[in-house]
């Protein structure tokens, strides 16, 4: 199999890599060729659970909050 050697990469970046493959459980080598698979797979389909995992923790619940307005009267008349 051939390697890859990706230089000056930012630190943000790899650590990103590095949260993003522990809440996977898997090293940061094998996220990183999980990446790569998918990206250069062809095929962008993920399921539902896949997209909710891959969804930072971030916010308050009150910033999802849904606000129903009252009719106004005059739509009715």
């Amino acid at each position: 199999m051939a390697q890859l050697i990706v230089r000056n990469l930012p630190d943000d970046l790899v650590a990103a890599l590095k949260r993003r493959a522990a809440r996977k459980q898997r090293s940061t080598e094998e996220e990183h060729r999980e990446i790569l698979r998918l990206a250069l797979s062809g095929s962008r389909q993920r399921s539902f659970a896949q997209v909710v995992a891959d969804m930072p923790n971030v916010g308050q619940d009150n910033d999802f909050a849904r606000f129903q307005e009252e009719p106004d009267r005059a739509d009715f008349d």
